[in-house]
């Protein structure tokens, strides 16, 4: 086995702490990756703390990866050592499902295996990027091209991939209105996709505060969402609104700024379920659509596209032992945009 050490929760009461573990050893068709980077996703905040599901325990969250591959399995052409490698939020499949066949291996529904929460074919739990290494199944991993700074690319494997995936997919681009709820670690990359894509990009905020930053980012349009005035102005307007939001919020104030016809797509997972009025999708064939992460062929899709057009996240890059401070301010929107944590710090 390989000696580990990370960060874990060792039940849902408890805070992250140092914990050391020991990984699977390098099988033929694996990586052993040296973790450089891992971002710092909302998503972790809620495992560890059971808001969806009851956990496996203890938890070492994490699954916005960058690191450098240091050894490869004897079946491995994909990498070489040192390289540099991305994984995001899967690291294992059955490859034969429908849905891995068509791509979508996130969705697998034969033995999907997630970065951390979850098990492996072998029945043991997996552990994420809030540590020193990871062995990972080289189809999992991704190429990194090393023309962007590392610590920006490391949100890329998720908050990237989970706002870049519902904009391709529903072929968002130039002639369409799109408005970005919320300016988060998803939200600021919603905006960055957006325009690269083409579309005329609106971020609606709960926060005056947050429109300075918006026009930063090249947004062309800012609506704060409290003020009626400025709601009213924007009504029936969207093709196309990507939701950001993770906290309890209302439907209902969105779907009214939607064109005919017009799309909602929710990326935040609130831990409450939505409440939706029909008659608010029905009048107008409004749509409420959900997307999460994506497949491994999109991943390196947009991680290449990002490539090209030097599209990295915003990041604040923190030591390990402020993980519970960055947890406190990401619940209150105190980041620009995502923390990364540099896990040379570990």
């Amino acid at each position: 086995m390989i000696v580990s050490k990370g960060y874990a929760a060792q039940n849902a009461e408890t805070d992250l702490a140092p914990w050391s573990f020991d990984r699977r050893e390098v099988g033929a068709h694996d990586v052993l990756m040296d973790i450089l980077y891992c971002g710092v996703c909302h998503t972790d905040l809620h495992q560890i703390k059971n808001d969806w599901f009851p956990g496996i325990f203890p938890m070492v969250p994490g699954h916005e990866i960058v690191g450098k591959i240091v050894q490869v399995g004897s079946e491995v052409t994909k990498f070489k050592a040192g390289d540099i490698g991305g994984v995001g939020v899967m690291v294992d499949s059955c490859r034969t499902c429908e849905s891995c066949n068509q791509g979508l291996e996130h969705f697998c529904n034969v033995s999907p295996v997630q970065t951390y929460n979850s098990k492996g074919k072998d029945g043991a739990p997996t552990y994420g990027g809030y540590s020193n290494n990871i062995v990972v199944q080289a189809d999992f991993v991704h190429h990194v091209s090393n023309k962007l700074p590392l610590a920006g690319v490391a949100p890329l494997l998720c908050a990237g991939i989970t706002t870049y995936s519902p904009l391709r997919n529903w072929k968002v681009g130039k002639g369409h209105k799109l408005a970005v709820v919320g300016l988060g670690g998803l939200g600021h990359m919603g905006v960055k996709f957006g325009l690269a894509f083409g579309a005329e990009v609106t971020v609606l905020s709960t926060s005056e505060t947050k429109r300075e930053d918006a026009k930063k980012l090249g947004a062309h349009h800012f609506v704060v969402t409290k003020n009626v005035e400025e709601v009213e102005a924007v009504k029936g307007s969207f093709d196309f609104i990507l939701d950001t939001v993770s906290a309890k919020h209302d439907l209902a104030l969105y779907i009214g700024l939607l064109k005919i016809q017009g799309v909602l797509i929710c990326v935040g997972a609130p831990a409450e379920p939505y409440e939706v009025h029909a008659f608010a999708l029905m009048n107008g064939n409004k749509v409420i659509a959900g997307s999460g992460a994506g497949g491994l062929p999109q991943t390196q899709e947009m991680l290449d596209f990002c490539a090209e057009h030097n599209i990295v996240s915003d990041v604040e890059l923190i030591d390990i032992k402020d993980i519970h401070t960055a947890f406190d301010r990401m619940v209150k929107g105190d980041v620009r945009y995502r923390f990364v944590i540099d896990m040379a710090t570990l």
